[in-house]
């Protein structure tokens, strides 16, 4: 797996996202404890809004974001946007009303939105062979579970000798850290995709997305993950503290369980998918969640809660990890961006519905009906994915352009008129998936 870090554009690219999640990691703990010093005991409130309003600049800003980003080179406006969340960052500790929190929350995750799909899309074109990019994905996948560990224990150290708010002083360092490995590096700038009017970039990602199959498939199988995924975020400490009246190692330790198995996945991944085709291996992931979320009930205390959360760990790893691939299949490089930034707003916008079902059913029928229920909707999407992913998805299709001329390069390249043949990507030649014949 670590091979891909030969490649030296990769890997200082790895370094600056590693070092902005540990950023984030620590504004994490910081925001919890400004919430605190603001509101005291309404500060969940605070923070279930800081989440929301971070969920609403996601899968609203994300489109609109890539529609104007199509212009610029990637380079510049990455870092442009590293700064703007550093800029944000340092002002997070001079708040003293809640509504600033909001505000300052919404430019600092408007801009992650702008800077998160645009990354993502810039890897594809870096690391082209896909055996390299799988790995690229684990590593991805990695650095996300290990900053989940390791942040909170880092932040645990520094308040022994600072205060919280200098956290975000950690943070904003972090951001400066990330834009200075970017502007290291040549960041690759794909060829201008034709001009279009701004509604047409700013939808385009979100119509070709929906028009794939594969890609409807991975938008319901977003939306399983998301029901396990906000079971276990919301809903740990309820079942740790609160039904087995344990400490808050209890809670550490839960979390630690659901991101060990998650790092399980992603380090036995790039192997399984050299064997193995995405579908059977995300299907079957989100299954593995799904069934965890169907056993939730009859967990009585944490010897059967850890077991529970490091598969649904794996499952929850299996299932999302390659959906880079899917995405990098899916696409001509110069709508690479604004196809990452549909799946990061329509992704988000499954956990905007799932967080708070996972936290209000958890309060008003219980913990055991909320994983019945989160069950049911999971089981649902992972239906649905299989319905809308084909099996032969990967097949070339047989099919006719009518409207081109004979002579038009698309066809020669394909095989002609009558008998046209090629792997189908949404583009302006074919807006729609076409039969095969």
């Amino acid at each position: 797996m670590l091979r891909v870090l030969g490649n030296l554009t990769y890997r200082r690219l790895f370094l600056a996202q590693v070092v902005a999640l540990i950023g984030t990691g620590l504004a994490t703990v910081a925001l919890g404890l400004l919430a605190f010093d603001l509101a005291g005991a309404n500060a969940g409130a605070v923070l279930g809004t800081a989440l929301a309003v971070k969920m609403v600049a996601y899968v609203g800003v994300a489109p609109v974001a890539a529609a104007f980003a199509q212009a610029a080179p990637r380079r510049p406006l990455l870092i442009a946007l590293d700064l703007v969340r550093a800029a944000v960052a340092l002002c997070l500790p001079f708040v003293t009303e809640i509504w600033q929190v909001y505000v300052l929350i919404f430019v600092l995750q408007s801009a992650s939105a702008g800077f998160t799909p645009l990354f993502q899309a810039t890897i594809p074109d870096i690391l082209p062979d896909e055996a390299d990019y799988t790995r690229a994905l684990s590593l991805s996948r990695l650095a996300y579970d290990v900053e989940s560990l390791l942040s909170p224990m880092l932040a645990a150290a520094l308040l022994l000798v600072v205060g919280y708010s200098d956290l975000f002083v950690g943070t904003s360092v972090g951001f400066l850290g990330s834009a200075a490995l970017i502007c290291s590096v040549a960041v690759p700038s794909p060829k201008a995709a034709a001009p279009r009017g701004i509604w047409d970039r700013t939808t385009r990602g979100v119509r070709l997305y929906l028009a794939t199959p594969r890609l409807r498939g991975l938008l319901a199988i977003c939306m399983a993950t998301a029901a396990g995924g906000a079971m276990v975020i919301v809903n740990t400490v309820v079942l740790t503290r609160e039904v087995f009246g344990l400490g808050p190692s209890a809670l550490a330790l839960a979390l630690a369980a659901f991101g060990a198995g998650s790092m399980t996945a992603a380090l036995a991944l790039p192997r399984l998918l050299d064997r193995l085709r995405d579908r059977p291996v995300m299907l079957s992931g989100a299954a593995v969640l799904t069934a965890g979320l169907l056993a939730g009930p009859f967990v009585t205390g944490m010897a059967g809660l850890m077991p529970l959360w490091f598969v649904m760990g794996l499952g929850y790893s299996a299932a999302l990890t390659p959906s880079g691939r899917l995405l990098r299949a899916s696409s001509h490089p110069e709508d690479r961006p604004a196809l990452f930034a549909a799946q990061f707003a329509l992704s988000h916008a499954c956990w905007l519905v799932t967080y708070p079902l996972a936290g209000r059913l958890g309060a008003a029928a219980g913990l055991g009906a909320t994983f019945l229920i989160l069950a049911a909707l999971a089981a649902a999407s992972v239906v649905a994915a299989a319905l809308l992913w084909p099996a032969t998805d990967n097949a070339e299709v047989a099919h006719a352009h009518p409207e081109l001329p004979a002579d038009h390069p698309h066809l020669r390249a394909g095989g002609g008129i009558l008998a046209h043949t090629h792997a189908i990507i949404i583009d302006d030649l074919h807006p729609r998936w076409p039969r095969s014949i």
